[in-house]
Protein backbone atom coordinates (compact mmCIF):
# COMPACT_ATOMS: atom_id res chain seq x y z
CA UNK A 1 0.00 0.00 0.00
CA UNK A 2 1.04 3.14 -0.73
CA UNK A 3 0.81 6.74 1.11
CA UNK A 4 1.50 10.42 2.03
CA UNK A 5 3.30 10.92 5.51
CA UNK A 6 1.43 13.64 6.99
CA UNK A 7 2.79 13.96 10.09
CA UNK A 8 5.77 12.39 12.45
CA UNK A 9 6.34 12.50 16.14
CA UNK A 10 9.69 10.86 15.95
CA UNK A 11 8.82 6.91 16.53
CA UNK A 12 5.50 7.14 14.98
CA UNK A 13 4.03 8.45 11.49
CA UNK A 14 0.58 9.27 10.40
CA UNK A 15 0.41 8.02 6.86
CA UNK A 16 -2.54 9.13 4.18
CA UNK A 17 -3.49 6.25 2.32
CA UNK A 18 -4.47 6.83 -0.85
CA UNK A 19 -8.18 6.53 -0.22
CA UNK A 20 -7.71 9.17 1.87
CA UNK A 21 -7.50 6.89 5.19
CA UNK A 22 -4.81 7.56 7.94
CA UNK A 23 -2.52 4.78 9.13
CA UNK A 24 -0.49 5.03 12.18
CA UNK A 25 3.16 3.51 11.17
CA UNK A 26 6.06 2.62 12.21
CA UNK A 27 9.88 2.27 10.68
CA UNK A 28 10.61 -1.66 9.57
CA UNK A 29 14.28 -2.22 11.64
CA UNK A 30 16.58 0.22 10.61
CA UNK A 31 15.74 2.32 8.13
CA UNK A 32 17.92 4.94 6.80
CA UNK A 33 17.97 7.02 3.68
CA UNK A 34 21.33 6.75 1.70
CA UNK A 35 23.33 10.17 1.72
CA UNK A 36 21.53 11.65 4.45
CA UNK A 37 22.25 11.09 8.24
CA UNK A 38 19.18 12.26 10.15
CA UNK A 39 17.44 12.60 13.03
CA UNK A 40 14.32 11.77 10.85
CA UNK A 41 14.82 9.22 7.93
CA UNK A 42 11.12 9.72 7.39
CA UNK A 43 9.55 13.52 7.26
CA UNK A 44 6.70 14.51 6.22
CA UNK A 45 5.24 14.81 2.74
CA UNK A 46 7.09 11.84 2.25
CA UNK A 47 5.82 9.35 -0.48
CA UNK A 48 6.14 5.89 1.08
CA UNK A 49 5.44 2.09 1.00
CA UNK A 50 3.94 0.30 3.80
CA UNK A 51 2.19 -3.07 5.17
CA UNK A 52 -0.22 -3.82 7.60
CA UNK A 53 0.63 -6.04 10.74
CA UNK A 54 -0.98 -8.40 12.90
CA UNK A 55 -1.56 -5.37 15.70
CA UNK A 56 -3.53 -3.70 12.84
CA UNK A 57 -0.93 -0.90 12.18
CA UNK A 58 1.14 0.33 8.92
CA UNK A 59 4.98 -0.70 8.94
CA UNK A 60 6.59 1.33 6.07
CA UNK A 61 9.10 -0.53 4.37
CA UNK A 62 9.89 2.11 1.33
CA UNK A 63 10.13 5.61 0.65
CA UNK A 64 10.12 7.00 -2.51
CA UNK A 65 12.73 9.38 -4.02
CA UNK A 66 11.55 12.54 -3.44
CA UNK A 67 11.30 15.68 -5.50
CA UNK A 68 13.38 18.15 -3.03
CA UNK A 69 13.40 18.65 1.13
CA UNK A 70 14.88 21.24 3.47
CA UNK A 71 16.59 20.68 6.38
CA UNK A 72 18.05 22.01 9.61
CA UNK A 73 20.79 21.20 11.94
CA UNK A 74 19.33 19.14 14.41
CA UNK A 75 19.19 21.60 17.60
CA UNK A 76 20.19 18.28 19.93
CA UNK A 77 22.16 16.23 18.02
CA UNK A 78 25.42 18.75 16.70
CA UNK A 79 26.48 16.35 13.74
CA UNK A 80 22.96 15.25 12.28
CA UNK A 81 20.27 17.36 10.69
CA UNK A 82 16.68 17.30 11.06
CA UNK A 83 14.74 16.92 7.58
CA UNK A 84 11.87 19.28 7.91
CA UNK A 85 9.42 18.45 4.95
CA UNK A 86 10.14 17.00 1.74
CA UNK A 87 8.23 17.24 -1.81
CA UNK A 88 7.18 20.73 -1.45
CA UNK A 89 6.18 23.11 -4.35
CA UNK A 90 6.89 26.43 -2.06
CA UNK A 91 8.15 27.92 0.90
CA UNK A 92 6.00 30.16 2.54
CA UNK A 93 8.46 32.13 5.17
CA UNK A 94 5.87 33.98 7.72
CA UNK A 95 7.81 36.84 10.05
CA UNK A 96 6.91 40.34 11.34
CA UNK A 97 8.42 43.16 12.03
CA UNK A 98 6.89 43.32 15.85
CA UNK A 99 6.44 41.04 18.55
CA UNK A 100 8.87 39.23 17.87
CA UNK A 101 11.02 41.77 15.85
CA UNK A 102 11.96 40.46 12.82
CA UNK A 103 15.56 38.69 12.61
CA UNK A 104 17.36 39.41 8.45
CA UNK A 105 19.93 37.03 9.33
CA UNK A 106 17.21 34.25 10.38
CA UNK A 107 15.25 35.16 7.01
CA UNK A 108 18.84 34.87 5.05
CA UNK A 109 19.50 31.44 5.94
CA UNK A 110 16.45 30.25 5.48
CA UNK A 111 15.80 32.00 2.06
CA UNK A 112 19.51 30.72 0.61
CA UNK A 113 17.92 27.03 1.90
CA UNK A 114 14.99 27.32 -0.30
CA UNK A 115 17.90 28.75 -3.01
CA UNK A 116 19.69 25.99 -2.42
CA UNK A 117 17.00 23.46 -3.15
CA UNK A 118 15.22 24.89 -5.77
CA UNK A 119 12.36 25.88 -3.80
CA UNK A 120 10.47 29.17 -4.36
CA UNK A 121 10.02 31.47 -1.34
CA UNK A 122 7.23 34.11 -0.08
CA UNK A 123 7.86 36.04 2.84
CA UNK A 124 4.40 36.84 4.87
CA UNK A 125 4.65 39.59 6.91
CA UNK A 126 1.94 39.35 9.42
CA UNK A 127 0.61 41.14 12.27
CA UNK A 128 0.32 43.95 10.46
CA UNK A 129 -2.37 45.89 12.67
CA UNK A 130 0.12 46.35 15.06
CA UNK A 131 2.46 48.03 13.29
CA UNK A 132 3.10 51.79 13.89
CA UNK A 133 5.05 54.64 12.26
CA UNK A 134 8.63 53.44 13.08
CA UNK A 135 7.62 49.85 12.12
CA UNK A 136 6.01 50.82 8.71
CA UNK A 137 9.51 52.80 7.82
CA UNK A 138 11.92 49.48 8.82
CA UNK A 139 9.33 47.57 6.42
CA UNK A 140 9.42 49.85 3.88
CA UNK A 141 13.39 49.31 4.26
CA UNK A 142 13.14 45.87 3.96
CA UNK A 143 11.05 45.63 1.07
CA UNK A 144 13.09 48.04 -0.65
CA UNK A 145 15.86 44.63 0.03
CA UNK A 146 14.00 41.93 -0.94
CA UNK A 147 11.48 42.66 -3.43
CA UNK A 148 13.94 44.14 -6.13
CA UNK A 149 15.72 40.98 -5.94
CA UNK A 150 12.48 38.76 -7.11
CA UNK A 151 11.23 37.78 -3.32
CA UNK A 152 7.27 37.68 -3.30
CA UNK A 153 6.01 39.24 -0.21
CA UNK A 154 2.37 39.29 1.13
CA UNK A 155 1.28 41.74 4.11
CA UNK A 156 -1.34 40.53 6.70
CA UNK A 157 -3.32 40.77 9.93
CA UNK A 158 -5.39 38.00 11.34
CA UNK A 159 -7.37 40.36 13.34
CA UNK A 160 -8.29 43.12 10.24
CA UNK A 161 -8.48 40.30 8.02
CA UNK A 162 -5.79 42.38 5.93
CA UNK A 163 -4.10 40.22 3.38
CA UNK A 164 -5.96 37.22 3.69
CA UNK A 165 -7.51 36.24 0.17
CA UNK A 166 -4.29 37.27 -1.13
CA UNK A 167 -2.59 34.65 1.54
CA UNK A 168 -5.32 32.08 0.85
CA UNK A 169 -4.58 32.10 -3.17
CA UNK A 170 -0.79 32.04 -2.25
CA UNK A 171 -1.22 28.33 -1.14
CA UNK A 172 -4.52 27.25 -3.08
CA UNK A 173 -3.63 24.25 -5.40
CA UNK A 174 0.19 23.91 -3.73
CA UNK A 175 1.89 22.11 -0.89
CA UNK A 176 3.59 25.06 0.89
CA UNK A 177 6.24 24.86 3.97
CA UNK A 178 5.44 27.40 6.34
CA UNK A 179 7.85 28.64 8.61
CA UNK A 180 9.11 31.08 10.54
CA UNK A 181 10.56 32.37 14.21
CA UNK A 182 7.80 31.02 16.88
CA UNK A 183 4.66 33.58 17.44
CA UNK A 184 4.88 35.22 14.48
CA UNK A 185 1.25 33.94 13.92
CA UNK A 186 1.78 30.55 11.54
CA UNK A 187 -1.52 29.20 13.29
CA UNK A 188 -3.48 32.32 13.93
CA UNK A 189 -2.85 32.31 10.06
CA UNK A 190 -4.04 29.00 9.33
CA UNK A 191 -7.07 28.82 10.93
CA UNK A 192 -8.16 32.44 9.83
CA UNK A 193 -8.22 30.57 6.50
CA UNK A 194 -9.31 27.36 7.46
CA UNK A 195 -11.10 27.47 10.74
CA UNK A 196 -11.80 23.77 11.33
CA UNK A 197 -7.96 23.14 11.46
CA UNK A 198 -8.80 24.68 15.10
CA UNK A 199 -5.05 24.69 15.43
CA UNK A 200 -3.57 26.07 18.92
CA UNK A 201 -2.37 29.54 19.42
CA UNK A 202 -0.37 31.36 21.94
CA UNK A 203 0.85 34.56 22.51
CA UNK A 204 4.36 35.72 22.39
CA UNK A 205 5.99 36.26 26.07
CA UNK A 206 6.14 39.72 27.67
CA UNK A 207 9.43 39.28 29.05
CA UNK A 208 11.70 38.60 26.05
CA UNK A 209 9.64 39.14 22.90
CA UNK A 210 10.41 35.54 21.92
CA UNK A 211 7.34 32.94 20.67
CA UNK A 212 5.91 30.41 22.54
CA UNK A 213 6.12 27.02 20.59
CA UNK A 214 2.36 25.83 19.90
CA UNK A 215 3.20 23.50 16.99
CA UNK A 216 5.10 20.32 18.75
CA UNK A 217 5.74 18.27 15.27
CA UNK A 218 5.05 18.89 12.10
CA UNK A 219 1.96 18.11 9.90
CA UNK A 220 0.38 18.16 6.34
CA UNK A 221 -2.75 19.79 6.70
CA UNK A 222 -5.26 19.31 3.78
CA UNK A 223 -6.85 22.40 2.47
CA UNK A 224 -10.47 22.90 1.22
CA UNK A 225 -9.30 25.30 -1.68
CA UNK A 226 -7.38 22.59 -3.16
CA UNK A 227 -3.61 21.48 -1.94
CA UNK A 228 -1.93 21.38 1.16
CA UNK A 229 0.40 23.12 4.13
CA UNK A 230 2.74 21.82 6.35
CA UNK A 231 3.22 23.48 9.39
CA UNK A 232 6.13 23.16 11.79
CA UNK A 233 7.34 23.69 14.94
CA UNK A 234 8.47 27.39 15.58
CA UNK A 235 12.14 27.76 15.11
CA UNK A 236 14.22 30.11 16.93
CA UNK A 237 17.32 29.63 14.89
CA UNK A 238 17.83 28.00 11.54
CA UNK A 239 21.52 26.42 11.55
CA UNK A 240 23.09 25.90 7.59
CA UNK A 241 24.64 22.53 6.73
CA UNK A 242 26.01 20.94 3.42
CA UNK A 243 26.89 24.17 1.49
CA UNK A 244 29.59 24.23 -0.47
CA UNK A 245 31.75 27.45 0.41
CA UNK A 246 32.33 28.24 -2.80
CA UNK A 247 28.80 28.07 -4.02
CA UNK A 248 26.94 29.87 -1.57
CA UNK A 249 26.80 33.26 -3.61
CA UNK A 250 24.57 31.08 -5.90
CA UNK A 251 22.16 31.35 -3.61
CA UNK A 252 21.90 35.19 -2.81
CA UNK A 253 20.12 36.12 -6.56
CA UNK A 254 21.64 38.98 -6.59
CA UNK A 255 25.30 38.23 -6.42
CA UNK A 256 24.18 35.19 -8.43
CA UNK A 257 23.25 38.12 -11.05
CA UNK A 258 27.24 39.08 -10.67
CA UNK A 259 28.79 36.10 -11.83
CA UNK A 260 31.65 36.38 -14.27
CA UNK A 261 32.32 39.56 -13.40
CA UNK A 262 34.55 39.30 -11.04
CA UNK A 263 38.42 39.50 -11.87
CA UNK A 264 38.66 36.01 -10.78
CA UNK A 265 36.49 33.23 -11.63
CA UNK A 266 36.74 31.09 -8.41
CA UNK A 267 35.98 34.59 -6.53
CA UNK A 268 34.04 34.04 -2.78
CA UNK A 269 33.47 37.88 -2.44
CA UNK A 270 35.18 37.73 0.81
CA UNK A 271 38.78 39.38 0.65
CA UNK A 272 39.68 39.27 -3.68
CA UNK A 273 40.49 42.01 -5.40
CA UNK A 274 38.18 43.81 -8.36
CA UNK A 275 35.20 41.68 -7.17
CA UNK A 276 32.19 42.85 -8.59
CA UNK A 277 29.71 41.59 -5.83
CA UNK A 278 31.71 44.10 -2.60
CA UNK A 279 31.81 46.85 -5.62
CA UNK A 280 27.92 46.14 -5.76
CA UNK A 281 28.06 46.51 -2.07
CA UNK A 282 29.69 49.54 -2.04
CA UNK A 283 27.39 51.14 -4.58
CA UNK A 284 24.11 50.25 -2.50
CA UNK A 285 23.35 48.06 -5.41
CA UNK A 286 23.15 45.15 -3.44
CA UNK A 287 22.36 45.41 -0.05
CA UNK A 288 24.52 45.55 3.15
CA UNK A 289 22.57 43.35 5.22
CA UNK A 290 22.65 40.60 2.96
CA UNK A 291 26.49 40.49 2.21
CA UNK A 292 26.87 40.71 5.97
CA UNK A 293 24.76 37.97 6.31
CA UNK A 294 26.46 36.27 3.28
CA UNK A 295 29.66 36.73 5.54
CA UNK A 296 28.26 35.31 8.44
CA UNK A 297 26.92 32.26 6.68
CA UNK A 298 30.36 32.08 4.94
CA UNK A 299 32.11 31.76 8.24
CA UNK A 300 30.07 29.30 9.51
CA UNK A 301 32.09 26.60 10.72
CA UNK A 302 28.81 23.57 9.88
CA UNK A 303 29.14 25.03 6.24
CA UNK A 304 30.90 22.17 4.51
CA UNK A 305 29.68 19.75 6.54
CA UNK A 306 28.21 16.77 5.22
CA UNK A 307 26.75 15.35 7.70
Amino acid sequence: MQGTVVKSTGSWYNVKSDDDAIVQCRIKGKFRIKGIKSTNPIAVGDLVEYDIDDDGYGVIHKIHPRKNYIIRKSTKLSKQVHIIASNIDQLVLVTTIVQPKIALGFVDRILATAEAYSIPATIVFNKFDLYDDEAIDKLAGILAIYDPIGYNYCLTSVKTKKGLSEFSELLKGKTSLLSGHSGVGKSSLINAIEPDLDLKVKDVSGYNEKGQHTTTFAELHPLSIGGNIIDTPGVRSFGIIDFEKEHLSHYFPEMKALMGQCKFHNCVHVNEPQCAVKAAVEEGEIAFSRYENYLNMYHDENLDKNY
